[in-house]
């Protein structure tokens, strides 16, 4: 048999590859078979809030209460909070993994190597080879691309995840701070009732011993005296929870001094612009995760399909051969080939990935839909309480004055003997409880802001800083490796300043 030179042969094989290539080209102008789509709201998103202003509500929204101390406290906790790390780590997994899918678009590029030696009685002969192996996967439908824009929109969920996660670590450092001084307050206010229901015990127990008065006068006020102490004790057990969950929130174990004082609880700000509800939607990080998911997922049905058509890759690869008799490498190969897969059967299994990456999608869409209803919900909720709390501080202030004209009318009516101590021990109880009441309605006041502020942020940009005891962890790596690295007898000398080198 004759066969063809190698020139004929070189360009039968050229021939065949160019085939296949403009068979690949011509499925390629078939077009996509899964267009991105748009993402809407699966709701009608209303207009505008039921009240509020235009206008855009400020990120850092803690600075609003104008207590440094406070805005230290958010700021340590962005820092040190191991959740939050927890958050940038998985952000750092998303990033990763883009840029894994991304590098599919790229041609690979891989060096081989072999070597053998032959032994005999003429002698012994060594040979190497040495080559390069390259492969590309054209992206005919576009599974390549959709399959790498996926991983980038997960990458964006994970960025916008993180954003929502510092906002709700600053709420809660803010809400765990002023629960905390309210508590600190409250302390005082109970034990200065303590102090004047002693005061009280003294005047009842006078009145007792000289006739005035009933022995069970006395044990009421005792009773009432032991309470205050009860109260007091649970009070100051709750405030050092609130330390604890301060500290946890900072990084910091439960028992370490956070160098806290009591301080008076800030102002009500103004309230700040809701913006229109669109406006919210495109702000809030939590949204914009869900959206980001949902474009995820589409990209995921479209790499799903492309996944069902033929995929076309090119494979290059060369090499030289030669031995160690100093004619290195004087004989090389060069090969080029193209490769068309086409599915024909795999027992439904691609079209069963198809239904279920849009079964993905559609719950993604619908979890995009219940994040929206979430969102203005927590807006309207926020300002509904506020606003009817402004109204129940109001009632408590009034109160407040009439308690304290019935503590005074009820104790003058008991010194002229008109009314029975009953009487003014309740009108005494109530009159406190009302004082307890008043401060802790201020505090759930500023909560309710905070829960407006948490309900309108966008988040601002965050960086990643690194903690002081992880950089005094590497810094110590670091010097151990070197001591590591260095010769015994240097080392030996270093531990001997006064021994002579040559000894």
């Amino acid at each position: 048999m004759i066969r063809p030179p190698h020139w004929a042969r070189s360009r039968s094989h050229l021939r065949g590859l160019s085939i296949l290539v403009l068979v690949g080209v011509g499925l390629t102008t078939l077009g996509c078979p899964h267009r991105a789509r748009e993402t809407h709201p699966p709701l009608n998103v209303p207009q505008r809030f039921s009240t509020g202003t235009k206008g855009t509500p400020p990120n850092r929204w803690w600075r609003a209460f104008k207590d440094p101390h406070l805005n230290r406290l958010v700021s340590r906790a962005l820092v040190g909070n191991l959740s939050l790390r927890a958050a940038w780590d998985r952000l750092d997994q998303a990033r990763a993994a883009a840029r894994k899918a991304g590098a599919a678009q790229y041609p690979q590029l891989d060096a081989t190597g072999s070597a053998n030696g032959t032994l005999s009685s003429a002698g012994h002969s060594v040979s190497a080879t040495l080559g390069l192996v390259a492969s590309y996967e054209v992206d005919l439908w576009g599974r390549v691309s959709a399959t790498r824009n996926a991983a980038r929109l997960d990458a964006l969920a994970s960025q916008q995840t993180l954003r929502a996660a510092a906002i709700s670590l600053s709420a809660e450092v803010v809400l765990t701070w002023f629960r905390l001084q309210d508590g600190l307050a409250q302390s005082a206010l109970l034990g200065k009732q303590l102090a004047l229901n002693q005061k009280v015990l003294t005047l009842v127990v006078f009145s007792f011993r000289n006739g005035q008065g009933q022995a069970a006068d006395v044990l009421q006020q005792q009773q009432l005296v032991e309470s205050a102490q009860g109260e007091l004790a649970g009070l100051s057990a709750q405030t050092q929870v609130y330390k604890h969950q301060l500290a946890i929130l900072l990084g910091h174990p439960p028992g370490q001094k956070l160098g806290l004082t009591r301080r008076p609880l800030p102002t009500l700000p103004p309230q700040p612009s809701t913006g229109l509800p669109s406006e919210l939607l495109r702000r809030r990080p939590d949204v914009r995760s869900a959206y980001f998911k949902v474009a995820a997922a589409d990209r995921q049905v479209a790499a799903a399909i492309a996944d069902r058509y033929p995929r076309l890759s090119i494979a290059a690869n060369g090499s030289v051969t030669g031995g160690f008799n100093g004619q290195m490498f004087t004989s090389w190969l060069a090969n080029l080939a193209a490769n068309l897969l086409a599915p024909l059967f795999d027992g439904g299994a691609r079209r069963a990935e198809v239904q279920r990456t849009r079964a993905v999608w559609s719950e993604a869409l619908n979890n995009y839909g219940q994040t929206i209803l979430v969102a203005l919900r927590e807006v309207e909720d926020a300002l509904a309480r506020e606003r009817h709390q402004g109204r129940t501080i109001v009632s408590l202030e009034k109160q407040l004055l009439l308690s304290k004209s019935v503590v005074k009318q009820t104790q003058y009516n008991y010194l002229h003997g008109a009314d029975t101590y009953l009487r003014v021990l309740h009108a005494t109880i109530r009159h406190q409880a009302l004082e307890r009441r008043r401060l802790q309605a201020e505090r759930v006041l500023l909560e309710y802001r905070v829960s407006l502020f948490r309900a309108l942020a966008g988040g601002w940009k965050l960086r990643r800083t690194r903690t002081k005891t992880r950089a005094k962890a590497r810094a110590r790596a670091k010097v151990r490796v070197k001591v590591k690295a260095r010769p015994k007898r240097e080392r030996s000398r270093d531990a001997n300043p006064k021994r002579p080198h040559g000894k």
